[in-house]
């Protein structure tokens, strides 16, 4: 474990990225290309969920399951995107589906039903791969869910002021130093770390730290987050390597709110659900 902080980093760059354009083999199926399981989509919050998994379709998963943080589902289908299979949480968890990624927090909520859920998916992952984002964070920050990973790697994706309660710090110490503060934050919760904002910084938990060269502010708006932890679970899940999935997707995001703006959508009133498709096209363009 690298034990000195990093002043700066490599770039991620599409050069950087050969596994994300890599062709498919023709003799390939749906089992191919991953399970991805989404556990998110509190009461008022079924959109956040919703980006999260059409992004991770979109972007190349096999299948997709949803686990909302309600009672009940509170759709029986997605009718923009019916691919996608839908549940409670509860139900999500308590059967292995065989998920090779899994993305949980986003619009979660932080009452006891998203607590308990995170830390049932803690222990129930079976070594797959974690994404946790949004208030799978905040929950994490204020100490009602503990960081007992258990096998398999993590990766966190906090804003700047998500980065600042889970250091006990402000936002401003972050955006500061933001290096410094991704390199903690994987110190101290041996995992993957993406800081998202202007130049998004991703650190290993060995201390390798690299930042993201595209983007633009149209991703300043409600529900990109959530699309980009879609894309990382997708990545992951898909089984690139893993420094390629996290870098891949972090640019990947990027890129495709820089192809939107180029035609005009935005940056102003660019929205979060434009992004999956503009990825899609930018990925199968190679």
């Amino acid at each position: 474990m690298n034990t000195t902080a990093p002043s700066a980093g490599g770039a991620i760059d599409r050069a950087a990225l050969p596994a994300l354009f890599a062709p498919r083999g023709r003799d390939t199926h749906k089992g191919s290309f991953g399970t991805v399981g989404v556990v998110g989509g509190g009461p008022g919050m079924t959109g956040a969920a919703l980006l999260a998994a059409r992004a991770a379709l979109k972007i190349g998963a096999g299948k997709v399951l949803v686990g909302f943080a309600q009672d009940a589902a509170p759709l029986a289908c997605d009718l923009l995107q019916p691919e996608l299979m839908l549940r409670d949480a509860g139900s999500l968890l308590e059967q292995d589906w065989g998920v090779t990624a899994w993305v949980a927090g986003c619009g979660i909520g932080t009452g006891a039903l998203a607590a308990n859920a995170l830390s049932e998916l803690f222990v129930l992952r079976r070594g797959a791969p974690l994404v946790l984002d949004a208030d799978g964070l905040n929950l994490l920050a204020r100490g009602d869910i503990q960081p007992n990973w258990g096998e398999g790697p993590v990766v966190l994706t906090p804003h700047p002021a998500e980065a600042g309660r889970l250091l006990g710090i402000s936002a401003s110490e972050v955006q500061a130093d933001r290096p410094g503060a991704a390199w903690k934050l994987a110190q101290r919760y041996r995992a993957w770390v993406v800081l998202k904002g202007a130049g998004t910084v991703v650190c290993s938990p060995d201390g390798d730290l690299r930042v993201n060269t595209s983007g633009n502010p149209g991703l300043a708006t409600a529900g990109t987050g959530d699309v980009l932890a879609g894309m990382l679970g997708s990545l992951i899940g898909q089984q690139l390597p893993l420094d390629q999935a996290v870098a891949g997707a972090v640019w990947l995001h990027g890129a495709a709110a820089d192809a939107l703006v180029a035609q005009g959508v935005g940056p102003i009133g660019l929205t979060a659900g434009e992004l999956a498709d503009a990825a899609r096209t930018l990925r199968n363009r190679g």
